[in-house]
């Protein structure tokens, strides 16, 4: 009996976590929507200002105390990433040497929910003996932040999701998500492509899948199965097993890639047809098979895999010839996925 009390107190008790996560994830959402509806035509001046100051060779110079510095940092982390010069200065450290971090034409985002933080406040004077422009990212639009900045951006939210509406939670993370559509904003508004995320991202998994050619991951030569049409069944296999892959591209006569057949195929196909060994590959290959070139980044394959649930990619060169293959298993080793 008691054992059975315990597991039914056990249950409940997991049924009230997941519906306050659900409430907290309800509330932070409610406060997006809010965000979201607040955005006016600010949310433009604010794109333009940091535009032109990148453009005059300017940077963003972020400010923020407590857990609005801590968005702070994960906005200029992703301002920089981005190709937009940004740096976080400390509001406190700033009066005592680091302002020197700060030039005429640099653009200022301020963050602060109420707007009335001191040592915010306490640094603007300082701020303002620059020609800069300054941004105001707070939840009060008509605090002191906001009246000694050029520009502001409305981050109010109904409520905090902590019980007692205290702990900076629903405001943070409007803070972060407003960050994020200025940087994209941003973004695209100066061109920025996905060649030039590539320069700023040259190390792990992203750098990787985005400065690699596929001509660059491909199995090449003796690993790459290639036969012609007239080829029969039995020595395509051959052919596979010797480049220990699992297709095999098919030619014509003019080394074109007209087909592909895969040991898939092979198993299928031999379970109703005794005389598939016999048969030429034009009788039994699949036409007009994926392909992808090998001067193609190596992301884009990636994408293939995905989009056609496909085992092996034949890679072809401009005159449409098999010059290479790329096999699903290599990738893990390549960490490009």
């Amino acid at each position: 009996m008691a054992r059975s009390y315990m597991a039914s107190a056990k249950a409940q008790s997991h049924r009230g976590h997941l519906a306050k996560a659900r409430a907290v994830f309800d509330i932070e959402l409610a406060a997006l929507h809010r965000v979201r509806a607040q955005l006016d035509a600010s949310f433009d001046r604010a794109v333009n200002c940091i535009v032109q100051a990148l453009r005059q060779h300017g940077k963003v110079v972020i400010v923020g105390i407590g857990k609005s510095g801590n968005v702070g940092q994960k906005i200029a982390a992703t301002l920089t990433s981005t190709g937009s010069t940004s740096v976080v200065l400390n509001s406190v450290d700033a009066l005592h040497g680091d302002l020197g971090i700060v030039n005429d034409g640099d653009v200022i985002l301020a963050l602060s929910y109420s707007g009335e933080s001191e040592e915010l406040l306490n640094l603007l004077p300082a701020l303002k003996r620059f020609a800069v422009q300054i941004i105001a990212l707070t939840g009060g639009v008509k605090s002191s932040l906001a009246r000694h900045s050029d520009v502001v951006l409305n981050a109010r939210v109904p409520r905090e999701a902590c019980p007692f509406n205290l702990a900076p939670t629903a405001s943070t993370t409007a803070m972060l998500v407003l960050g994020d559509a200025l940087a994209i904003a941003v973004l695209q508004a100066r061109g920025f492509t996905q060649k030039d995320f590539a320069r700023y991202h040259p190390a792990g998994a992203i750098g990787r899948a985005m400065l690699l050619r596929v001509g660059d991951i491909m199995r090449t030569g003796n690993r790459n199965a290639v036969a012609g049409e007239h080829l029969p069944v039995k020595q395509a296999l051959l052919v596979m097993t010797q480049a220990k892959s699992g297709s095999l591209s098919v030619v014509n006569a003019r080394g074109k890639l007209v087909g592909v057949f895969t040991d898939g195929d092979f198993r299928r196909r031999m379970a109703t047809d005794e005389t598939l060994l016999a048969k030429p590959l034009k009788t039994v290959m699949t036409r007009k098979p994926v392909c992808i070139r090998e001067s193609a980044l190596a992301v884009e394959a990636l994408r293939v895999f995905d989009e056609r649930n496909i085992d092996d990619l034949i890679v072809v060169n401009a005159k449409h010839e098999p010059v290479g293959l790329v096999d699903s298993q290599d990738l893990p080793k390549l960490k490009i996925m």
